[in-house]
């Protein structure tokens, strides 16, 4: 068996990059603020936005954040709340320290791409990743006001891809070392440019659109279960060296349940 507490050279490099809005998180960041600010149907704005095709998936927070009355005097302070007050999902410092420190020879760049606000994700994260590593929707502030006056870049949908792009780019990463984990139908465009590269995606939600795409779906409270599918088919451990590697940083498997899933419809 390989022993998880030794530091061979590291000779292999990833990227892994993820979605922030309940991939990171248990609560979607334009809600949090929705609650801050007292609107009350959010998720109705964000649904008819959906309906009426007007916007990107993804980018309706980034839409209401500079045309939709009820978020007008949204300011940068807000946003920085917001982060404040989302809650993360468990062990995400730990997963982000565990892919910092590297496994077996292998190193892992982590950097998260979402489409919401960049002040929202990095203040969510501040301490955990650099801020540096976080993109996210930017916008312009009026210097006068404070308020929002322009969006300048909205990760979202190819825009996503295109960030991604840029980092394999940046750091001269290989498309088949790159990882991608998300949620939503908002990551559908970047889970097909992955895999369509030989790289590999993780989904960590039910939803069967996703589903279909990804590579892996991972269903915990806990952000390190993102590290099994990477420890299984990035590094070809087995269930022992797994269960050891989180021993060793006090978790113990409760459950971990190996079932596929079949989708099956009948039409009579």
């Amino acid at each position: 068996m390989k022993m998880i507490n030794t530091k061979p050279e590291i000779t292999v490099e990833y990227l892994v990059a993820s979605d922030f809005d309940q991939t990171l998180s248990f609560n979607d960041s334009g809600k949090v603020l929705a609650e801050m600010l007292g609107v009350s149907d959010y998720e109705a704005k964000v649904a008819g936005l959906a309906c009426s095709n007007l916007v990107q998936q993804g980018a309706e927070l980034a839409y209401l954040l500079r045309h939709d009355p009820a978020f007008r005097g949204v300011r940068m302070e807000n946003l920085v709340e917001a982060g404040k007050r989302v809650r993360l999902k468990d062990n995400v410092k730990l997963f982000t320290e565990i892919l910092s420190e590297g496994l077996d020879g292998y190193r892992f760049q982590f950097y998260v791409i979402s489409a919401g606000p960049a002040a929202v994700v990095r203040s969510a994260l501040e301490g955990i990743v650099p801020p540096e590593h976080v993109f996210g929707s930017e916008f312009e502030f009026d210097a006068n006001t404070g308020e929002i006056c322009s969006i300048l870049r909205v990760p979202a949908g190819n825009g996503k891809v295109a960030v991604l792009q840029e980092l394999e780019l940046k750091l001269q990463m290989s498309p088949d070392r790159v990882i991608y984990v998300g949620d939503g139908s908002s990551d559908l465009y970047v889970m097909h440019d992955v895999n369509s590269r030989d790289g590999h995606s993780i989904a960590v939600s039910e939803t069967k659109s996703i589903g279909r795409i990804a590579n892996r779906t991972v269903l915990s409270d806990s952000a390190v279960s993102v590290l099994v599918p990477i420890l299984e088919d990035v590094l070809k451990w087995d269930s022992a060296q797994i269960r050891e590697l989180f021993n060793a940083h006090g978790l113990a498997l409760q459950d971990w349940d190996k079932i596929h899933t079949d989708w099956i419809a009948f039409h009579n």
